[in-house]
């Protein structure tokens, strides 16, 4: 009971619950009816992908959706069947059983329960912090590249035509190949409703406003544009009989509610396929955080990684045990759900809902409905994440984040998204590897009257051929423990008149063994040489490290408790010195 009474406070649902009111109801319905549009066909589709029967795209879109909205941190994304799990699901499940068996579905399941339970473990083990890696250049880089690709994969929609390829050059190409045979019908009826949508999305409501609707049902209406531009293009499809012309449309959807299902409890089975869980989850928890993260930042919330750990973990095991696939948070229905105004996860709980009514009730309605014109609402609403804007930014910013974006974007696009997503993982860890081995050392000196130190390079300030004062900007540890040393060194080894050398400790959180040992051999080199190593404003864990040490005692220089005592003792006509000018002044 007190772990229960401990747990229960931290879930989310309990925090955006307490603020549920009309207006969130209102935008979450919007949003859960525009998706769940969206979400039937293409659950079907990445079912199929799968390598599963098409229904069962539909049963992974249920019980996910209701665990996550639960448990979740994000208040828009949208869990579900997404496209590179379920590429990753065919080529793991196909090493086991054949396609279209019951046992091929039985893997499927099974591999959606140890996904599940590794997410899990993940997050009790509060693993999420692996997130914290992923730098936001290379989200953006990344985000921005696959907003590219998905919108590129819906031109064939648009088009009517086949077109194979695993990134974007391969898409390109085929597209290029196929565009003799676009069936027009399909085309026109896919561009009017991309640029219906664009309009929508800019001009709708402003004109709307101008008639003289009142501003918050006007911002509905102009939200619920795709829902019109679907339930028009459907009645039309059905009323003038486009599928014996040519059009591509949703067909014929399975009917019925998820089943009960379990794992294969087969040990051998379960070593199998552990590495491809593994792998599995990894992808699907980068993806799910990469896309929940820069969505919760446009509207200036955050999202708790290790919470997420534990909600797609659950929504995989629901998704195991109600006939389901693996299956994570998706880019595509997820921006959507964002354009189309979500506020809450509830708009997941009404999208559940209305998967279920829809497979019971609706299916026969959903047969018309043209595959351009969901194609044109995916389109419209993952462009809007493409920013080309931080490339300039960024490249005044920082070369090396423009580096990390331009990088992360070129590979998403010319190796694809599962190869963009690994680059990106390891392009962020290089960063911060090279960040941290490159610490920020200054130079500092006196600034005349007063008792403050700053940089010689940027400032007018006092100091001593006989003493050497390095502010070192960073904890000391075994990346950057070199770099200090060389800075020290270097330091040495131009002032030949020099007696002292202080290190300024202020900006010092942290000290580990490899950075310890490296002082000590600093401290003795120096001394050999006739010089001593000074510290000054260390900081109290810092100290309390160095106390359970003899560096201190065998430490040939002082500890000092400000900058400023240390120069007033080691050097004090430059104290002297700066009084004289100030009095001047």
């Amino acid at each position: 009971m007190m772990s229960l009474a401990r747990w229960l406070p931290s879930l989310p649902i309990l925090e955006w619950g307490r603020q549920y009111n009309r207006q969130t109801l209102t935008g979450d319905l919007v949003a859960a009816l525009i998706v769940t549009l969206m979400l039937i066909p293409q659950s079907l589709a990445y079912a199929l992908l799968a390598g599963l029967p098409p229904e069962v795209g539909l049963y992974a879109s249920v019980a996910p959706l209701l665990l996550y909205a639960v448990l979740g941190t994000s208040r828009v994304l949208a869990v579900g069947p997404v496209a590179v799990v379920s590429l990753m699901t065919a080529a793991t499940v196909a090493e086991h059983a054949a396609a279209g068996t019951h046992a091929y579905w039985q893997v499927a399941i099974t591999l959606a329960f140890l996904s599940g339970g590794l997410l899990l473990i993940m997050g009790l083990l509060r693993l999420g912090f692996l997130a914290n890696f992923l730098s936001h250049p290379v989200i953006s880089g990344f985000i921005s590249a696959s907003g590219l690709l998905i919108a590129l994969s819906q031109v064939k929609t648009l088009m009517g035509v086949k077109a194979e390829g695993h990134n974007f050059v391969e898409l390109l190409a085929s597209l290029a190949q196929q565009a003799s045979q676009a069936h027009w019908l399909t085309l026109g009826v896919g561009l009017a409703a991309t640029a219906f949508l664009f309009w929508v999305r800019k001009g709708l409501k402003p004109l709307l406003v101008k008639v003289g609707l009142g501003l918050q049902l006007a911002d509905v209406v102009a939200k619920a544009g795709p829902v019109a531009a679907i339930a028009l293009t459907t009645w039309l499809a059905w009323s003038l009989d486009w599928q014996g012309q040519g059009m591509k449309l949703v067909g014929t959807v399975p009917q019925g509610l998820p089943p009960l299902t379990a794992p294969l409890w087969n040990w051998a089975l379960w070593q199998a396929l552990f590495v491809p869980a593994l792998l599995i989850s990894v992808v699907g928890f980068v993806e799910s955080v990469s896309v929940g993260q820069t969505l919760a930042a446009k509207r200036r919330q955050r999202i708790e990684p290790n919470q997420e750990l534990v909600a797609l973990g659950a929504s995989n095991l629901s998704a195991a045990f109600t006939g389901g696939f693996p299956v994570t948070g998706g880019f595509a229905r997820s921006v959507v759900n964002f354009d189309a105004g979500a506020l809450t996860p509830a708009a997941g709980v009404y999208t559940a809902v209305g998967i279920t009514l829809a497979s019971l009730f609706l299916t026969p309605a959903l047969y018309y409905l043209p595959l351009a014109t969901l194609a044109a609402t995916i389109i419209v609403a993952v462009l809007s994440l493409v920013d080309f804007g931080m490339f300039k930014s960024t490249w005044r910013f920082s070369k090396l984040d423009f580096t990390a974006v331009a990088t992360t974007l070129g590979a998403t696009l010319l190796l694809g998204v599962e190869s963009g997503l690994v680059l990106g993982v390891v392009l962020s860890l290089a960063l911060f590897l090279l960040r941290a081995s490159r610490p920020h050392i200054a130079t500092v000196g006196l600034v005349p009257g007063t008792e403050h130190f700053r940089n010689v390079l940027r400032h007018d300030v006092l100091t001593s051929p006989q003493l050497v004062c390095l502010r070192v900007d960073a904890s000391m540890f075994f990346a950057n423990a070199r770099g200090i040393e060389d800075r020290i060194n270097a330091e040495v080894a131009a002032r030949p008149a020099l007696a002292h050398v202080l290190l300024q400790c202020s900006g010092v959180n942290d000290i580990d063994a490899s950075a310890l040992e490296s002082l000590e051999a600093i401290a003795s080199r120096l001394k050999d040489s006739g010089i001593a190593l000074h510290l000054s404003e260390v900081t109290g864990p810092v100290m309390d490290k160095l106390g359970r040490t003899t560096f201190l005692a065998h430490l040939p220089g002082r500890v000092f408790l400000t900058n400023y005592q240390a120069i007033q003792a080691l050097t004090p006509e430059v104290c002297a010195q700066g009084a004289a000018v100030q009095a001047h002044h």
